[in-house]
């Protein structure tokens, strides 16, 4: 090994969620690491999405850590669904507490990681072109970290300003007042950015290409008494939120949709549309199970629709017809209220397809748009996109986005590991529960196995782990056999990859559930990690 290059135990990559806390794990048991993070500070996701309107559609005092309840107790939320800077300070908060900046460097991309078998080390390459070295490599990139921007034609030739909401700007503030504005997506960044836009643009026109299920947050601040009752607590609420299904201590449906009077199951809808947040999804068990249950919810919301949305052409514009909860469930605050206003503009691209970006705006099939801002709130790459985007490769000089075929045949173990990559750990990676759980929890979980494998590895004298090929294949097909049994399969979306042109198509999520993921990676783990190879190459 050349002097000048640094070594650790442990290279982690990211500084958000994932990497702060798997930074604390590993120094508390005595590892040493440094994380590498893109940004110029902490906060992951919540670093970059600076968008208009941008909170979190999991309640605050859920989506948070619960590893320390000191942590727990010390710090307050203002509001049932914060915003990002709430959360960013939050995450700042928290590597304050740990001193956790002085093993985080920032302002730096990881390039390339190759696996070197010899030496059963991970030599990371920076794209300052210097070279650290590390025994464990440790992805906690997030699942929703690279931006989708398309390649529009012409949009080099704009002469106004344009932005993504995963990449808005930090060092100026977007003056969006007196200004034409355009948005291209009503996905959830879209729904939270466009009531926030329309208010202070003069004219806001909204490029939908897919009409979105969406519930009112019913956002509200805390009062003290609660925020009182709910520290007090902890233990309890963080037990449920890890044995829960999605993250959260909701209350488990014991009924089918199709059980119920058409009275009785609107009136539980009712109820669920005026407490506000996610409360449909879980509604009944079988929502995204049985299709004839699933439009029982899917026209409830049209309904809402139609009730809301003065214009009944706007209103029908806006109404979708996919499976409910099959594309990510949204919460929003006025966002069918805003097509009211004097200053929205709904634009069908299914019927009036973009063509280009002009010099002056947005042409469309049939009609050209003059504007001063166009936003892409096109979303991301999920899943895979965000680790593929650096070159990996493992043991026999196979990169990760050959193994994984492009996201064709995306293969791992767990959502952890992944076969001919030694040492190499994802924390909630694909075919883990991730962006359909209350990611902290997930993240947690991820980090605690984690860091209690690489202790086992330790203690045990072991100084490779590898997914065996098998465990990996069967874990895999067990993924694909539960989400083929629900509609979300079914759906084309973010999920599936069909937002990416020409990403194959395949869903890779874990939809068994939190408590019952967590189990399985538990068991595993109490057998001496089944499903990996564990190796000793050195004499000790």
């Amino acid at each position: 090994m050349k002097a000048n290059i640094q070594h650790f135990d442990a290279i982690v990559i990211g500084a958000g969620f994932s990497g702060l806390y798997m930074l604390h794990r590993l120094r508390e048991d005595g590892i040493s690491a440094r994380v590498f993070e893109a940004g110029e500070g902490v906060g992951g996701t919540w670093f970059w999405n600076r968008y208009p309107g941008a909170r979190c559609d999991s309640e605050s005092i859920y989506y948070n850590y619960t590893f320390s309840e000191e942590l727990y107790k010390e710090w307050t939320w203002t509001s049932r669904y914060p915003e990002q800077p709430e959360i960013l300070s939050y995450l700042n908060f928290v590597a304050d507490k740990f001193n956790l900046r002085k093993d985080i460097q920032f302002n730096t991309r990881v390039q390339s990681a190759h696996y070197d078998p010899e030496n059963n080390l991970w030599n990371i390459k920076l794209e300052n072109n210097t070279n650290v070295t590390a025994k464990y490599f440790i992805t906690g990139v997030g699942c929703l970290s690279a931006a989708n921007v398309p390649d529009f034609k012409g949009i080099e030739s704009f002469k106004g300003e344009w932005y993504h909401t995963g990449h808005w700007p930090r060092d100026k503030e977007v003056d969006l007042k007196g200004k034409r504005v355009g948005i291209i997506g009503t996905g959830s960044s879209g729904v939270q950015a466009i009531p926030v836009i329309a208010q202070q643009a003069v004219h806001l026109t909204v490029f939908q290409r897919t009409p979105q299920y969406s519930a009112p947050a019913r956002n509200h601040p805390y009062d003290l008494e609660y925020i009182r009752n709910t520290k007090a607590n902890f233990k309890e609420i963080k037990k449920q939120m890890r044995e829960s299904t999605g993250g959260q201590p909701t209350e488990v449906p014991t009924q089918s949709a199709l059980e119920v009077n058409h009275l009785e199951r609107t009136q539980k809808y009712e109820d669920i549309w005026k407490n506000g947040g996610l409360g449909l999804f879980g509604a009944f068990t079988d929502l995204t199970l049985n299709e004839k249950a699933n439009e029982t919810v899917a026209e409830f919301i049209r309904s809402k629709i139609s009730e809301i949305v003065h214009d009944s052409k706007v209103a029908k514009k806006l109404m979708p017809y996919y499976y409910y909860g099959t594309k990510r469930p949204i919460i929003d605050t006025n966002y069918y209220e805003t097509y009211n206003r004097d200053n929205v503009t709904l634009i069908d691209v299914k019927s009036d397809p973009i063509e280009s970006i002009t010099p002056a705006g947005l042409k469309t099939k049939d009609n050209e748009y003059e504007l001063d801002v166009i936003i892409f709130a096109t979303g991301y790459d999920g899943m895979t996109g965000p680790l593929m985007k650096i070159d990996i490769k493992g043991k026999d000089g196979v990169t990760l986005k050959e193994k994984w075929a492009g996201g064709a045949q995306t293969r791992t173990y767990l959502g952890i590991a992944n076969a001919g990559f030694p040492n190499m750990f994802m924390i909630t990676g694909p075919e883990s529960p991730s962006v359909l759980s209350n990611m902290p929890v997930s993240i947690e979980q991820h980090v605690e196995w984690i860091a209690d494998c690489i202790q086992f590895l330790r203690q045990k004298d072991i100084d490779v782990i590898e997914a065996n090929i098998e465990a990996e294949n069967a874990w895999s097909q067990h993924c694909r056999e539960v989400a083929e049994a629900t509609l979300f399969t079914k759906t084309e979306s973010w999920y599936t990859g069909a937002n990416i042109k020409g990403k194959p198509r395949g869903f890779q999520i874990y939809l068994g559930g939190v408590g019952a993921y967590r189990k399985k990676c538990d068991e595993i783990a109490s057998s001496g990690y089944e499903g990996f190879v564990l190796t000793s190459t050195a004499v000790h």
